[in-house]
């Protein structure tokens, strides 16, 4: 019987969750790196028992960690990021123009092919990638070198490159995202990268169509389709069918289109999953009312999943990297919260379940079908 394993990432460490097949009963391992900020782990789609995790602490820095066997020990890897050249400025909160500086890595996206080629997204925004499983890396800097970097601005999280999406038709084409400048595709492997934001509409910005400036929350795409995207603005939900050339609003009858999570159901390309957030000023649910949405139609009509989820007095928020699906049959959908929940659900959405309770605040969370 298949399994599946759920890697968590908190604010005080790393969980491991694990199930066999039928997603009923579930193991916990860890905290991992007890005390560490855990942004992101995720594991190579063509080996599960390697895995990367992106350590980081404001006192002690950044570090990269690598699992061979599943998340059983660890290993310390290349923490060394440096921006290829002149590293020059971007925007400022207030305007003015601020040197690029190093922070953390927020996102780390495992080749779809080599266990051992790993990109990562950065705060200040940039991409690096290793090909030697994490000992090393370099910075591709086409993307930070593009004739609008000047322009970017960070949102309230700070301007990190949070979104990774590797096109499985094409190993040169990747799409990466932004906070605030937006969504961004290279056709080269990287070597050089074109803003991907029009449709979007920001009232936020002082041009709302602006080419760049937008706060783009999350991309999800499905494999089987890598010419159609699905995105999490700060406020508005949106599809694009031409690998983010244009973009249209699908947020339809949600009760609100603020949110960062989005997801696509691993069989139906169609199915995508939303988590709507009360504003960007209220981090919580409308009414204390944890509520999944789910459309079927690849947008605009949205049903609202509620079996198994709190109904009342419920104040959390679902991060951006909060949300993963399995690929079993029937899928499995997964998110984390900030109040240390993980709910998963076996059945695409129609129930949920508490898998684990009382985590530190939950930043990540990705899953492995296991064979």
């Amino acid at each position: 019987m298949s399994a599946v394993r759920v890697l968590v990432g908190t604010r005080k460490g790393a969980f491991i969750l694990t199930s066999d097949g039928k997603r009923e009963r579930w193991e916990v391992s860890g905290p991992h790196f007890a005390g560490w900020e855990i942004y992101h782990l995720k594991g190579s789609p063509v080996d599960t028992n390697r895995i990367y995790a992106s350590q980081s602490s404001g006192w002690f820095g950044q570090m990269i960690q690598r699992s061979s066997d599943g998340g059983k020990t660890w290993e310390t890897v290349g923490n060394e990021f440096l921006y290829d050249g002149p590293t020059g400025t971007h925007q400022w909160y207030d305007g003015t123009q601020h040197p690029w500086e190093f922070k953390r890595v927020w996102h780390l996206e495992p080749s779809l092919t080599d266990p051992d080629a790993v990109y990562a997204g950065a705060e200040d925004a940039a991409l690096f990638q290793t090909t030697d499983g994490g000992q090393s890396w370099r910075e591709l800097p086409g993307l930070r070198n593009h004739k609008s970097g000047p322009l970017w601005q960070p949102g309230a999280g700070g301007m990190c490159l949070h979104t990774i999406v590797l096109d499985p038709s094409d190993a040169k084409r990747i799409y990466i995202a932004i906070s605030a400048a937006g969504a961004f595709r290279t056709d080269d492997g990287g070597q050089s990268w074109r803003p991907i934001n029009r449709g979007l509409k920001s009232e936020g910005i002082p041009d709302p169509n602006a080419e760049v400036g937008h706060c783009v929350h999350r991309i999800a795409m499905h494999p089987s389709r890598p010419g159609v995207l699905f995105m999490q603005k700060h406020w508005d939900v949106m599809r694009s069918d031409n690998a983010g050339d244009d973009w249209q609003e699908v947020s339809g009858n949600l009760p609100t289109d603020f949110g960062f999570a989005i997801d696509v159901h691993a069989h139906e390309p169609e199915t995508i999953y939303v988590v709507p957030i009360k504003s960007d000023a209220e981090h919580f649910p409308i009414d204390g009312q944890l509520r999944v949405y789910r459309s079927r139609t690849g947008g605009n009509d949205w049903e609202a999943l509620t079996k198994g989820l709190p109904q009342r007095d419920c104040y959390v928020n679902v991060l951006r990297d909060a949300m993963a699906v399995d690929s079993l049959d029937e899928c499995g959908v997964y998110f984390g919260t900030t109040g240390g929940q993980v709910y998963a659900s076996n059945n695409s959405g129609d129930s949920w379940q508490p898998i684990v309770r009382d985590l530190p605040a939950v930043v990540s969370v990705e899953v492995q079908t296991l064979p």
